[in-house]
């Protein structure tokens, strides 16, 4: 005899008898209501009456906050970096508990509180075994104070300001202030100065101060993959314990960034050259990473240089863009057909360009070859080295008797005139600063100086979309969305999208939008 077993609608569907399964019910040995049977013949209700599985658990627990720099101490002596709401926060909230075994943690989530009431709540939800095997679940929510006290750190930098043990001194000797601009956002958005206890502004440079060494050595290593540094490292003894043998010093490190930047000419010294194919003399540094972008504008060949090969045979710019000069193009002819260099194009053209001060004076017309074929045109004003005026007194460029200069070179295409009409203006986005100690004793003139210079490098931003690739740049609140532009092929000046701007939010934004949601 052989049987088969079918599905039940398989069943039905052949006009078979089938026997609906129904779930039995029991009364509760309690309160006698009607319920399904479980281990402990209770409904729920009396269950939790009978049976508090949160009884013995923790709820109020206190923790030490360090207000400096928002901080928590993690016993016996670690401290650890967490905002307020954070999932940091809330994983050192559940390790501060002592949780038996036999309860397990499904859920856990935070109940606001007022930022200035000392208090973080978090409600829990935990599952246990009770009688006779029966898993019962409840909600409970455990209360933490914060106490208020200063970390090791923080303490001694109250007590004295001076009192460091790491100093990175970061110098450029170069007579602007170009690469701090840049090099502050990168810091910035990598949040590589998170851990420095001061940063102070200095001439030629910026002095940052950290209370370890490790935090010194961290900071020298991110200056290392964004610039061709080259550094070295002393150490002073501040005391000495004889009994136990321990020392105390004070670690300085000197980091140097080369004084090549970008858009400067350069000539390159004879081995140095012959080193890299016979490239150039003559060559524009086109950007300055952790290696240096060398292009000769007249064959459109070009190299990187890396950190070691620098300073094996370092150099000096023949010319900076403190010296550019502005142009009008008269006619241009382009030669090459375009091609994309290190993720920036250039075409090769023969142009007739004139000095703007010339105009009305005289009729000096230079004939010049440019890279910038594919971005000027007739009309077009345009920056550029003179070489036909200047007074070259550079000891490697004597070395090339029979170099014959070009009478200008073009670096770039001149927006200046165009800016007058939106002078005033605020822009569209904003930059972040660091939080910088400023010698305030400086005059005015060197303080206009720096303002000049940081406004240069605000159009760099707005011209350049390969050099704000790398920047974090925020939206303006003050500024009119009416008003905002885009970066346009007509007369207007350049700017920069609203798709690449971020939002800069602050808690009492995000507070204000959750009111009015609600």
């Amino acid at each position: 005899m052989m049987f088969c077993l079918l599905e039940p609608a398989m069943a039905e569907e052949s006009g078979m008898f089938m026997v609906h399964q129904t779930i039995g019910s029991v009364l509760c040995c309690k309160c006698g209501i009607p319920m399904q049977p479980n281990a402990a013949n209770m409904c729920i209700k009396c269950l939790r009456s009978e049976v508090d599985i949160t009884e013995g658990l923790q709820k109020h627990v206190v923790i030490v906050h360090c207000p400096e720099c928002n901080s928590y101490l993690y016993p016996p002596s670690t401290w650890i970096k967490a905002q307020l709401e954070s999932k940091e926060l809330l994983t050192f909230c559940l390790n501060r508990l002592k949780i038996p075994k036999t309860v397990r943690v499904i859920h856990a989530e935070f109940i606001w509180t007022e930022p200035h009431s000392k208090r973080i709540k978090v409600r829990l939800r935990v599952q246990k075994e009770v009688l006779n095997g029966a898993v019962l679940e409840q909600a409970y929510v455990v209360e933490y104070v914060q106490q208020e006290h200063m970390c090791d750190s923080c303490s001694r930098v109250q007590a004295n300001p001076d009192q460091w043990v790491a100093a990175v001194q970061l110098r450029q000797h170069v007579s602007h202030r170009r690469t701090f601009f840049y090099l502050e956002q990168l810091i910035l958005k990598h949040d590589a100065s998170a851990r420095a206890i001061r940063i102070k502004q200095m001439d030629q440079g910026i002095d940052f101060f950290f209370a370890n060494r490790s935090h010194g050595v961290k900071f020298v290593e991110f200056l290392g993959r964004v610039t061709p540094i080259r550094s070295r490292h002393d150490k002073q003894l501040v005391s000495h314990d004889r009994k136990s043998n321990n020392y105390n010093y004070k670690y300085t490190f000197s980091v140097e960034i080369p004084p090549i930047c970008r858009e400067d000419l350069i000539c390159l010294p004879p081995k140095v050259a012959l080193s890299l194919g016979n490239l150039g003399p003559l060559v524009i540094c086109t950007k300055v990473t952790n290696s240096i972008a060398l292009l000769d504008p007249f064959t459109m060949r070009h190299c990187f240089l890396d950190a070691d090969q620098y300073w094996r045979a370092s150099f000096k710019s023949l010319l900076t863009s403190r010296q550019l000069v502005e142009y009008i193009v008269l006619d241009i002819e382009v030669i090459s057909p375009e091609v994309n260099i290190g993720g920036s194009r250039y075409a090769l053209a023969d142009a007739q360009v004139a000095r703007l001060s010339d105009f009305g004076q005289n009729d000096t017309i230079f004939y010049i070859r440019t890279h910038l074929g594919h971005l000027l045109k007739p009309g077009d004003n345009a920056l550029g080295y003179d070489l036909y005026g200047a007074n070259n007194n550079d000891i490697e460029l004597d070395k090339y008797r029979d170099l014959v200069l070009p009478e200008a070179i073009l670096i770039k295409k001149s927006y200046e005139e165009k800016r007058q009409r939106k002078r005033g203006k605020p822009r569209a986005w904003k930059l972040k600063s660091l939080n910088m100690e400023v010698d305030e004793t400086k005059g005015r003139y060197e303080q206009d100086k720096i303002n000049k210079e940081y406004e240069e490098f605000l159009r760099d931003l707005e011209e350049n979309p390969e050099l704000r690739f790398n920047i974090s740049l925020y939206r303006n609140k003050e500024y009119q969305p009416s008003e905002m532009t885009s970066v346009t092929n007509g007369d207007d000046v350049p700017s920069i999208p609203l798709e690449e701007l971020l939002a800069d939010l602050d808690i009492s934004d995000a507070d204000e939008d959750e009111d009015m949601n609600e």
